[in-house]
């Protein structure tokens, strides 16, 4: 199981307190255990905190709004993705207009994926 530091922990409790909408709607789908699959949102994981996380299916979730295209953003993401990649966790990054747009889709996209990653 991925954990953090106490300063993560600390971190993961605000901003479950302060989701976005997309983080919002896409957690009241996935808290119902879709298709058996578990999910933690805003889970402390190392130095980060990852939007959503299945632990069964080895996969995180990323929500991603606009500001994740620019300034140095997209290099900070690229570093965060390698740290989950090098402890063999694959991450799923979903534009937050998707989520708003497509929420069915996306939901479906998210579990034929962690399906995917099962054994």
């Amino acid at each position: 199981m991925l954990q953090g530091p106490k300063k993560t922990m600390g971190q993961a409790r605000k901003l479950r307190r302060e989701m976005s909408l997309p983080e919002v709607l896409l957690w009241q789908e996935l808290r119902k255990r879709p298709s058996g699959l578990k999910f933690r949102h805003q889970h402390p994981a190392g130095p980060y905190v990852a939007d959503f996380f299945c632990h069964r299916a080895r996969l995180v979730i990323e929500v991603d709004g606009d500001a994740h295209g620019r300034g140095v953003r997209p290099r900070r993401d690229a570093i965060r993705d390698a740290w989950f990649a090098a402890r063999r966790f694959e991450i799923m990054r979903i534009p937050a207009a998707e989520v708003l747009g497509n929420l069915d889709g996306v939901l479906q996209g998210i579990v034929a994926r962690a399906g995917s990653g099962e054994d």
